[in-house]
């Protein structure tokens, strides 16, 4: 059974940084594009980043551009998220998925349950 696992998550002050990772398991890593999304409770989930299958294209939400940087490992089977300049409006929890190249959730098969990331101001 294929499962992303994310992990890295915590409080952390406002301005200050979080690497998250997802660890994923029992996938052929380099069929599928790899992304990041954030929810909060009472919202919709939200798009932060996509990298695609050999990590020659990114895309990053307009609200995280130049803060937040996308990278994987297809050896270690691994997705990245570095977190710099951290505010409160990005607290929230944090999930990796797995799927087509694209900023729609409804593009992603494989979720992981999430971490939780805390910005304080």
């Amino acid at each position: 059974q294929v499962q992303l696992v994310e992990s890295g998550g915590g409080l952390v002050q406002a301005g200050g940084s979080l690497r998250l990772s997802c660890t994923i398991s029992r996938l052929h890593l380099s069929s599928y594009a790899l992304a990041w999304f954030r929810q909060v409770p009472g919202k919709e989930r939200e798009f932060v980043a996509v990298i695609n299958r050999d990590s020659e294209l990114k895309l990053y939400a307009d609200s995280v551009e130049d803060r937040f940087t996308i990278s994987r490992d297809n050896v270690r089977n691994m997705l990245y998220l570095q977190m710099n300049s951290l505010t409160p409006e990005d607290t929230a929890t944090y999930l990796c998925a797995a799927g087509t190249y694209n900023r729609g959730p409804a593009a992603y098969k494989y979720w992981g349950l999430g971490t939780q990331v805390t910005v304080s101001s």
